[in-house]
């Protein structure tokens, strides 16, 4: 399957609506799913929903954090790594700078910006923490909280290629207009379970990114 989302109109994306709707829709509070095996993050799709019940009973829960950092230039954009293709998983796909959090992180943001440092060498001097999305399950047990930022211009990256082979941003109003947001399927168990792909030029963002991306959409623009 794969057929465009059009239920919903385009948006304006300038940077000071954008942040102002954040600012006013997100909060810091840390969701008990993050590590309560028990609590499985809804994902609107009854497929998998039910995979993430299954996952749940068979995987230990797998905390992680992802920065999703929008960069405040007069067209915002969002910044996206390719991960290594030598990873063992999720190898060569597109993410958000982020990974599991560690006993050693202060919080879910404090393990959002400590991998976007060790990354991508983002500085946090330029990073200003907004709020958490919702949290996002996945079919390998993660459970991941993003954290949206705004991230100001003049950063350099300097690229970690043991875990990441590129950077890049791509537009903010591409990845918030609903007719960039491919559904597709798949089985798991016999069972149709539907995940979003954003194709870009030549990146193919599909998954759990995609995903976190319409969870954004929704909960900033759609209320």
């Amino acid at each position: 399957m794969n057929k465009p989302i059009l239920k919903n109109e385009p948006v304006a994306t300038s940077a000071a609506d954008f942040f102002a709707r954040s600012r006013a829709r997100l909060g810091f509070d840390v969701p008990p799913g993050l590590y309560d095996p028990n609590i499985i993050p809804a994902s609107g799709d009854p497929g998998t929903d039910k995979m993430l019940e299954i996952i749940a009973r068979e995987q230990p829960v797998r905390p992680a954090a992802v920065l999703i950092a929008v960069v405040d230039r007069p067209e915002p954009t969002v910044l996206l790594t390719q991960r290594s293709a030598n990873l063992n998983d999720h190898a060569g796909q597109i993410a958000f700078p982020g990974g599991k959090i560690d006993a050693m992180d202060a919080s879910p943001l404090d393990a959002a910006l400590r991998e976007a440092e060790e990354e991508v060498g983002l500085s946090r001097g330029f990073v200003e923490p907004i709020g958490y999305l919702d949290l996002y399950g996945t079919g390998f047990g993660f459970r991941i909280l993003p954290t949206v930022a705004k991230v100001r211009p003049g950063f350099e990256l300097t690229i970690n290629h043991s875990e990441v082979d590129d950077a890049f941003e791509v537009p903010l109003s591409f990845l918030m207009n609903p007719a960039n947001h491919q559904l597709h399927s798949k089985e798991f168990r016999g069972m149709e379970r539907f995940y979003y792909a954003m194709p870009f030029a030549e990146r193919y963002i599909w998954g759990a990114t995609a995903g976190m991306l319409r969870v954004l959409y929704e909960r900033i623009y759609s209320s």
